[in-house]
């Protein structure tokens, strides 16, 4: 699991049928040096993960990547290399605790 940041939304058409009423979500992977940080960049390669959380532009989620992204749609096939596994209250790092707001400064 890593933590990104939700830059965007993404809309198919025509959507794959698996993807039909499916939310996609563009993310910024975050760096540790910017987690630290508190700058509120990501620094990672952008992707496309899909969202069932509501997720809204700027918020930070922890997603998973790979075949385990589509453990949550078990037992159907769904092509999908990312999902977002959880909305980011607070991250602590170290003795150092961060609520989200002070990460995404």
């Amino acid at each position: 699991m890593r933590l990104g940041i939700v830059r965007g939304h993404v809309t198919l058409s025509p959507a794959v049928p698996e993807l039909l009423g499916k939310t996609l979500v563009v993310l910024e992977p975050v760096t540790m040096v910017n987690l630290v940080a508190k700058n509120g960049l990501g620094g990672g390669k952008s992707l496309v993960a899909v969202d069932a959380l509501g997720a809204a532009k700027g918020q930070m989620v922890a997603f998973t990547e790979g075949r385990e992204a589509a453990n949550p749609f078990w037992p159907n096939s769904i092509p999908v290399d990312a999902y977002c596994t959880l909305i980011v209250d607070s991250i602590t790092t170290g003795n150092t605790q961060f609520q989200e707001s002070e990460v995404l400064k």
